[in-house]
């Protein structure tokens, strides 16, 4: 009798052994996971949460693509990998000032503003854009350079925001917050304007930048930066994403900026 209760006590702690093994997360179990029918957000979920060390070199990101794996998944893993052994997971930032609680970052491309302690996403609007006086070519690359204007259909964002408040970007692989530019719009007829410069051009009127906002981005993470805004006073402004530069056929180009009206 002894010896069978001694039996079940070693298969018992095997067992346990087992399970707490099944608990680190790897590529493979991510896989697994995947090919479960798990969505994106519990699969991330369980990344954020559980004990877990990835592969996540050139060959082992293609290998996880190939599988079905996305890149929010992807970008969860890599952000994991760079968590301080026994920390919060790395989507989440440093407890803030006061005791109150770390707050997820987001791992999906786009900007957002944090309100109420979580971070809501900024819906972007589509840029039309027209000429500058001073627009430029580049023959050699064939690329309009210079001083362009972009308007925004509508009297206002729909992103409404209190001053002051923290921004943050989660950009495509291999952005700079940099390339963002923040603008401020300028109420128009039943539109919004802006003008601002692309491309570089050396020599371009002191208009050209009147409504460019300087602002600096910390980078908290993988692709991800977090900003916080001086008192620009009430108004309206927007994120242009890179990407929405014009071309040599600029009256038929359209670009997004993350627009919101900034309120005292």
């Amino acid at each position: 009798m002894r010896m069978l209760i001694l039996r079940a006590i070693v298969l018992i702690g095997v067992l346990a052994a087992g399970l707490l093994a099944q608990q680190q997360l790897n590529n493979e179990a991510i896989i697994k996971l995947h090919n479960a029918g798990l969505g994106d957000d519990m699969i991330v979920n369980m990344v954020n949460t559980q004990p877990g060390q990835y592969a996540v070199g050139v060959d082992d990101v293609v290998a996880l693509k190939h599988a079905g794996v996305s890149e929010k998944v992807i970008g969860a893993m890599m952000s994991r990998n760079n968590a301080p052994v026994n920390s919060l997971p790395a989507t989440a930032p440093p407890a803030q000032q006061g005791g109150a609680p770390a707050v997820a970052y987001p791992t999906e491309i786009g900007v957002y503003y944090l309100k109420n302690d979580k971070w809501e996403e900024v819906l972007p609007e589509v840029v039309n854009w027209k000429t500058g006086g001073v627009l430029k070519t580049v023959a050699t690359v064939g690329v309009v350079k210079g001083d362009v204007n972009g308007r925004l259909n509508g009297p206002g964002s729909r992103n409404s925001v209190r001053s002051p408040t923290e921004f943050l970007v989660y950009a495509p692989e291999g952005v700079a917050i940099t390339e963002y530019q923040l603008l401020r719009l300028r109420p128009h007829s039943d539109g919004r304007e802006f003008r601002t410069v692309t491309g570089g051009v050396l020599h371009v009127s002191g208009g050209a930048t009147r409504d460019l906002v300087p602002f600096e981005g910390k980078k908290v993470a993988s692709r991800t930066f977090v900003i916080t805004l001086p008192n620009l006073g009430a108004g309206e402004y927007g994120f242009l994403s890179p990407g929405s530069a014009m071309s040599s056929s600029a009256s038929a180009q359209l670009g997004k900026m993350y627009t919101f009206h900034l309120l005292e």
